[in-house]
């Protein structure tokens, strides 16, 4: 029996991290170019603007100094010597403080590594958010050109072609084992990058006949730090306000986009994860639930292995809780019953197995040197716990790379079995009690595979810009789509030309299905979860997607496409209407907009654009995908760009500036340090901000906005500020604080939700009860079970669960007495950026409320 340790210590617990908003310039997605058909148009940037996902950027790398390839070259020869451009000294580095590697210098380091040992060679995969470039070490014995070559045969015929890869003599023989070690994702959790420096140059330097051997048969891989804004300025986020190891299936953030291209082109058998700071070193594998879509007898076989050798490893450093302040390791699968689960696939290691890794842990050091501790403990001690932290890392990572040398030939065979079973369309093999020490039935956690998902095309898409952006996505994470060239049916169902298909017999059948399935409800599992526990890009991402679970797709007409086809459209005369459906269509019409288009406004939340416009209309179709048809009707009020102060979460302001928004960040600090209102539309609430809290001078110059302008409101913060300010008459109910995952909703067809999904996300739920003659419900909850998946029970008392909630108002809007035009969410419709078919919601709702207030007060 598992038992449940201490909680969960230290920095390793989920951080709101608020940030003042700041420029979210995109990072787009490789796609190739193509050239759209007449009225046909592209979808967007994140397509159109380059064959490669990093050509401007490399030409700026290459003038810099830098190399002319940008990312992991597959067959390029080894040693690949890299001259990294050498970033300026920042004094202001906390890094620094702790006697730990700055930034500045691990360019100077790596080049110096370079150009002592052909083992070691360094590729820039990426940039961060600020624009720091992101190095990727391979260490590994030279290879020519033609050796590389053959190692990226063997690779793809293990992801291409498993069951000729099990029998083939030459991978058994030669193929060489790859590890990828993931360092500093928080950016205050920073001693894995110091760790991997000393094992990177051990390796380099090392003559003894036992580490050539090793080199020889593994290429290890080391990105050495994954957040490098966040290590600079001392904070757990990167610069964009996220958590990279929330960002994995969304990924938003170019950090995280970087991460996800090294795991799909080195394809790992194995990675680790450092972070801090769990004292006695918490290390992976998990306690339940588990991941659903694993092939989880494989996982947990070589994943508990693997713990239990890093945990031999750290307790042979010696360090005790009397001497040193070091408690013994822990690891959540032999020591807990619950609450550090693998079940969602947002951090790294629980990504990682979808493109083959059969095992993967999180490894949290020991000793705090973050936060308030970072602050206040004498420098002295900061430098000895990070000596003590530095040193268990390297323990966790040259454990590990130990590890992938002695098990080589049975890893390699793991993973193609991972893929074998994928490509064969087999079920699963839930393993037995007893599999490993301590398995039990509570540590089964398996899914049904469908046939198939199809992405319909026509009149059964909802919208065919948020299907090409879930193509689109899928295949980023190279997952397979084809696109049929004819009509065709499948399990009993009819589907047109240019609908997408998924076919489930396919290597990387778990990510894909991770994404696309409903998910599980997994409330009555389990009592405490780590973090979210239902998501689903099927239900949230705003396409209309169909699980098949039978058919024989041999009679499909399809062919594989690399990229989403063009989605754009302009009707060829009249007004035109653009629905906004999508957050593509809401930047859309802002880009109209700042253009000084003459858009306007009907009641079903649609943006009629005139006739005169139509060559911009064409610039935008092209551009985002988006569709603007005949308009029937004429726009009842104008539009405008709008001017939004937002006191809002760093997901938040995020999502709203890439839907092209004006923003400007506010909190009750900003309000009472004296804050001009003239040059705002809408004041968004989700974060940060306190009407009780806000001094006189700044509550009267609030009220004389909210007499004329417009409000939406978010979450908690959001319904206090309604109920502190008093504007809509409404009752806000809280769910449990926990509770989390994808409901079922009923939308009123209002101007915020007409043709809205019938699912949202929520977190830490709420509803509206006593309603006020002014509200108008925009959508409820569904009036049985609205839980699809996650995690939602009452709270102790039986307040607060689901069934609570069950036909309750979950989003309204109305007008004040003195004019303030008021919508409210109680959903999540902007969560870390995910959520994107809820995000028209809220586009909607701040065009709404500035519309209505304008209308109210006679001007816009």
């Amino acid at each position: 029996m598992k038992r449940l340790s201490h909680p969960i210590a230290g920095g390793a617990l989920l951080v709101s991290l608020l940030v003042p908003v700041t420029s979210a310039a995109a990072d787009p997605e490789p796609r190739p170019h193509r050239t759209p058909p007449v009225r046909e148009f592209g979808n967007g940037p994140e397509r159109n603007s380059a064959a490669s996902p990093g050509r401007e950027l490399a030409a700026q790398l290459k003038a810099r100094g830098a190399g002319a390839h940008y990312g992991h070259a597959r067959t390029e020869g080894y040693p690949r010597q890299t001259k990294l451009p050498e970033p300026p000294v920042n004094p202001d580095d906390k890094s620094i403080k702790l006697g730990l590697m700055p930034y500045h210098g691990i360019a100077p380091k790596l080049n110096a590594l370079q150009k002592a040992s052909d083992r070691v060679s360094v590729e820039v995969i990426g940039r961060s958010h600020q624009g720091r470039d992101l190095y990727l070490v391979t260490v590994t014995a030279p290879e020519s050109r033609g050796e590389a070559a053959r190692q990226e045969r063997m690779r793809e015929e293990i992801e291409n072609d498993p069951a000729k890869a099990a029998r083939d003599p030459q991978i058994k023989r030669s193929y060489k084992a790859p590890l990828f070690v993931n360092n500093n994702i928080h950016g205050n959790e920073w001693e894995g990058t110091d760790a991997a420096l000393r094992v990177i140059e051990r390796l380099a330097t090392a003559k003894d006949a036992a580490t050539t051997k090793l080199l020889g048969s593994t290429r290890l891989y080391f990105n050495v730090t994954a957040n490098p804004d966040g290590r600079a300025g001392g904070v757990r986020a990167n610069a964009a306000g996220f958590d990279l190891n929330r960002d994995f299936i969304t990924a938003s953030q170019p950090e995280t986009r970087a991460m996800r291209q090294v795991m799909i082109d080195t394809q790992p058998l194995m990675m680790i994860d450092l972070h801090g700071y769990v004292n006695g070193t918490l290390i992976e594998p998990t306690t339940p639930p588990h991941g659903q879509n694993y092939e989880y007898d494989l996982f947990i076989r070589n994943t508990y292995a693997n713990g239990l050798n890093m945990e031999a490893a750290i307790k042979a450093l010696g360090y005790t809780p009397d001497k040193d302040g070091v408690q013994p390791p822990q690891i959540p699968f032999r020591d807990w019953d619950e609450g550090w689960d693998d079940w969602p696939p947002i951090f790294t290691p629980q990504y990682a197995p979808f493109h083959g890794a059969v095992a993967s842990s999180t490894v949290e050091i020991p000793l705090r040197v973050n936060n308030a501790d970072y602050t206040n403990l004498p420098v002295d001690e900061l430098r000895r716990r990070s000596k003590i932290n530095t040193a268990v890392a390297e323990a966790a990572i040259s454990s590990t790379v130990s590890f992938v040398g002695q098990r080589r030939t049975s890893l390699i065979a793991d993973q193609i079995e991972v893929f074998r079973r994928s490509a064969a369309g087999e079920q699963q093999r839930p393993a037995p009690a007893g599999w490993v020490p301590g398995f039990g039935p509570e540590d089964v956690y398996t899914t049904r595979f469908p046939r198939a998902y199809v992405i319909p095309a026509g009149t059964g898409q909802r919208s065919a810009t948020a299907a090409a952006r879930l193509v689109d996505h899928l295949i980023a994470n190279d997952v397979r789509v084809t696109r049929a060239t004819r009509g065709f049916r499948l399990g009993g169902t009819a589907y047109p030309a240019g609908s997408y298909v998924v076919d489930m017999h396919q290597p990387k059948r778990g990510l894909a299905n991770v994404m696309l399935e409903a998910g599980g409800d997994i409330t009555d599992k389990v009592d405490a979860m780590y973090d979210i526990s239902g998501w689903s890009h099927a239900y949230l991402w705003g396409a209309t997607v169909t699980p098949v679970t039978s058919g024989d797709l041999r009679g499909v007409p399809a062919r594989e496409v690399k990229a989403a086809a063009p989605t754009g459209y302009v009707a060829p005369t009249g007004d035109l209407a653009l629905r906004l459906d999508d957050a593509k269509d809401v930047t859309a019409l802002n880009a109209l907009l700042d253009e000084g288009v003459k858009a306007t406004w009907a009641d079903d939340g649609t943006a009629v654009i005139p006739a005169s416009a139509r060559a911009a209309a064409r610039t935008m179709a092209d551009r985002y995908g988006v569709r603007f048809e005949r308009a029937a009707a004429k726009g009842a009020a104008p539009l405008r760009k709008l001017r939004v102060a937002a006191a809002a979460s760093s997901d938040d302001a995020f999502s709203l500036q890439e839907m092209g928004f004006d923003v400007t960040a506010v909190s009750t600090a900003t309000l009472n340090a004296g804050f001009d209102w003239s040059g705002v539309d809408v004041l968004y609430v989700s974060s940060g901000l306190s009407y009780a809290q806000l001094n006189e001078q700044a509550r009267t110059a609030l009220n004389a906005f909210l007499a004329k302008g417009g409000v939406v409101g978010r979450g908690s913060t959001g319904a206090s500020f309604n109920s502190a300010a008093g504007l809509l008459t409404a009752t806000s109910v809280a769910g449990r604080s926990d509770a989390n995952g994808v409901v079922a909703v009923s939308n009123s067809g209002g101007a915020l939700t007409s043709r809205a999904p019938g699912a949202s996300f929520v977190y830490s739920p709420r509803w509206f009860t006593g309603l006020g003659p002014e509200v108008t419900v925009e959508q409820r909850y569904a009036a049985q079970g609205p839980l699809i998946s996650g995690h939602w029970r009452p709270n102790a008392d039986g307040t607060g669960g689901q069934n609570a909630a069950a036909g309750q108002a979950t989003v309204i809007r109305g007008v004040d007495e003195r004019g303030a035009a008021v919508a409210l969410f109680g959903t999540e419709p902007l969560f870390r950026n995910h959520p994107k078919g809820m995000f028209a919601q809220v586009a909607r709702s701040l065009h709404w409320s500035a519309v209505t207030a304008g209308q109210r007060q006679g001007t816009r």
